[in-house]
This record gives structure tokens, C-alpha cells and sequence, in this order.
């Protein structure tokens, strides 16, 4: 079993890819891959050139050449794969449902949903292969795409694109028994898709979730997902209650 441990981020150049990026590269014996629809941005170029051990891959969520040819990439580059972090997704549009437009929809599902198949289709065989024994795919999940304890966004394209993402979760639960496979909930974060939803919810960015604690909550459930009883489920960033509306009492989330 090898101690070193190699990540594919996607969505990585802004927002809570480019932070769990950021703390991931600090870490001993890890390879991180940076998938973004434009790895030479600033944000992460900055970032690669103080850390080797980062790799930024040209990654469009839903492209299938991107895809296969950033997995052929980490083949060659670090011959394994363990952990994807699949947190690419695209909010574009808040509003009602009567007046959302259909493009919208599809937008939305090609990025947010048919994204994540198209990541593992190209992903499972170095995937599953992975020499930890627990290769781990991991869905940031979203709030909007809740519907045991559902919040309304007025997001009906972005919420129904995440919550099908949710439910392929369990689908790969149910038909790759070697792989832990899970969603997080990474809180409600001043990026521009939270302060979208905030701005719905008449919220002010401090009354939102820190990026720091968001970024620390999700890799501690990453971390700790090494086991089949934790695959196959929903789990908030945080294991602690912190009163607010959108946030789960409990680790586990009803899907």
C-alpha cells in the first residue's frame, strides 16, 4: 500500500477548489492535479510555481476529450490516482421556475451533472486501481440540491443539476463496492455562487461560512472517508451545529 497520495481537484482556479488546492499542496507525500477551464490563470500559475508538486491540467466539466486527456496526463505524470474532488459546477441563474429558461437547464445539468459522469467514465480504471486500496470520489454538494431538508434559492436549473448529482453518488455506491464514494456540503462561502444564494436569503458575507472552515471541514471528511460504511452518503462540513438555517443538526444530510 503506497503512502502517497495523489488528487485530482476540479473547478480549482477560484472559490473552494482553488482552496482546497491550496491546502492540499502543503501536505507531505501528496501529487495534486488542478483541473480548471483555464489552468493558466494567475491563481494557480502563482501557486504551482511555490509548489512542485502541483500539476494544473486543462479540465472543461463535461468535456470528454478534456477529460481523457487530463486523466492520461496523471497516468503518465504520476502513474496512480486516489482521491478526485469533484467540485466544478457553474450557478447562473436564480429565479423562478416559471420564467427560467430551458438553456438554462441544460447548462446547468451539462456541467453540474453529466460532468461528474463524464470525469469518472474517464477516471475509474486509474481510479479504482489506486494502491491505497480506498480510492474516494467525492461530490461537493450543495444546499440547492437538497430535498430532506430543502431551502428554497428560487435555483430550479443549479438545485435540480446538484441534487442528480447527489443521487449519482449512490450510484456508484451501489456499483463499485471498492469505492468510497460520497457528497459534502461545503457550507454557504463567499464565492460568487454563494453570494448569489446570500443575496436570495437577505444574508450579509458575515453571517455566511468562513472559506477557511469550509476548506478544513470538507478535507477532514475527506480524509476520514477511508471505510465502506461511510460510502454511499451525504455529510455537512461540519461536525458541529452552528445554528444556521441552511445547516444540517446532524453530520450525516438527508439527501
Amino acid at each position: 500500500m503506497s503512502d502517497h497520495t495523489v488528487y485530482l481537484v476540479t473547478g480549482s482556479n477560484r472559490g473552494i477548489g482553488l482552496g482546497l488546492v491550496a491546502a492540499l499542496v502543503t501536505r507531505a507525500n501528496v501529487t495534486v492535479f488542478a483541473g480548471a477551464r483555464n489552468p493558466g490563470a494567475p491563481s494557480l500559475t502563482e501557486l504551482a510555481a511555490k509548489h512542485p508538486n502541483l500539476h494544473p491540467l486543462q479540465l472543461t466539466s463535461g468535456n470528454e476529450a478534456e477529460n481523457q486527456a487530463a486523466l492520461e496526463k496523471i497516468k503518465t505524470v504520476a502513474g496512480q490516482l486516489d482521491v478526485i474532488i469533484a467540485n466544478a459546477g457553474i450557478a447562473n441563474h436564480f429565479g423562478p421556475l416559471v420564467t427560467t429558461p430551458l438553456s438554462q437547464f441544460n447548462d446547468h445539468w451539462e456541467t453540474n451533472t453529466r460532468g461528474n459522469v463524464v470525469l469518472f467514465q474517464a477516471a475509474h480504471k486509474l481510479l479504482l486501481a489506486s494502491p491505497s486500496g480506498a480510492p474516494r470520489f467525492i461530490d461537493i454538494g450543495s444546499i440547492a440540491g437538497f430535498i430532506g431538508c430543502y431551502q428554497h434559492f428560487a435555483a430550479a436549473a443549479y438545485g435540480s443539476s446538484k441534487a442528480a448529482s447527489h443521487f449519482l453518488i449512490k450510484v456508484l455506491h451501489q456499483e463499485h463496492p471498492e469505492l468510497i464514494s460520497i457528497s459534502i456540503h461545503p457550507g454557504l462561502v463567499p464565492t460568487d455562487m454563494g453570494n448569489n444564494a446570500a443575496e436570495i436569503l437577505g444574508l450579509q458575507q458575515g453571517e455566511m461560512d468562513p472559506m477557511r472552515e469550509s476548506i478544513e471541514g470538507i478535507l477532514d471528511r475527506v480524509d476520514a472517508a477511508k471505510t465502506r460504511e461511510m460510502s454511499g452518503r451525504f455529510y455537512t462540513f461540519k461536525s458541529n451545529y452552528g445554528g444556521d438555517t441552511w445547516d444540517s443538526e446532524t453530520d450525516e444530510i438527508a439527501w
